[in-house]
Formats: C-alpha cells, sequence, structure tokens
C-alpha cells in the first residue's frame, strides 16, 4: 500500500502540479497570479449569472413559497 500512495504523491507533485511550479518563480506577482485572477473572474461571473437568473425567477413569481411546496419539509 505505501507504493500506492507514493505513486499518487509522485502523480500530483511531479507532474499534475507542474505547471504551477513554474509560475511560482516568475518575477512579477501579477504574472505568477494570472491562473488564479481567472479563476476568480470566472466565479464572480458565474455569481452574478445565478443571481441574475434566482431574480428572474423570484420576479416572475413561479416559484412556490408555501410552507409545505416541498415534500421533505
Amino acid at each position: 500500500m505505501t507504493a500506492f500512495f507514493e505513486g499518487i504523491a509522485d502523480l500530483f507533485v511531479n507532474y499534475l502540479f507542474w505547471p504551477f511550479d513554474q509560475l511560482r518563480f516568475m518575477e512579477n506577482w501579477w504574472t505568477a497570479s494570472f491562473l488564479n485572477w481567472t479563476f476568480m473572474i470566472i466565479g464572480a461571473v458565474a455569481m452574478v449569472y445565478w443571481m441574475l437568473q434566482l431574480k428572474k425567477f423570484n420576479d416572475s413569481g413561479e416559484e412556490s413559497k408555501d410552507v409545505s411546496a416541498h415534500s421533505y419539509i
């Protein structure tokens, strides 16, 4: 079992996280953090889209807001 877990560690450390090791040694912080900023922007856009969709359904009155609207409540 030790070899199995060492194989998983080797896969992640030496192969899957290799791009992050390359970004770590850049001189400019903004360039090194480009991937993180990209994910943050995608997450912010997704959150705004989700909130707009919730507002649209709330304003249209399609949702049943009764106490017994769901059977598990």
